[in-house]
């Protein structure tokens, strides 16, 4: 009961949802570095996590 109540508040009587969309767009995902400088960013930050998460391994061994 609550639900529908929720519903009705949220839209108009003449709204609709938008149409679907296209799943060949929506998994078309692509990582664009156009600058060498965008490139070293990202290419740091994933080292930065591998460290990190390398530290944290280490840290958690010898605290045992």
């Amino acid at each position: 009961m609550r639900d529908s109540v929720l519903d009705s508040a949220m839209t108009e009587p003449g709204d609709r949802a938008p149409p679907p969309y296209p799943a060949e767009k929506a998994r078309g995902g692509e990582i664009i570095l156009r600058t060498p400088l965008r490139r070293a960013i990202f290419i740091g930050g994933l080292a930065g996590a591998v460290l990190l998460a390398l530290v944290l391994a280490i840290l958690g061994a010898v605290a045992r």
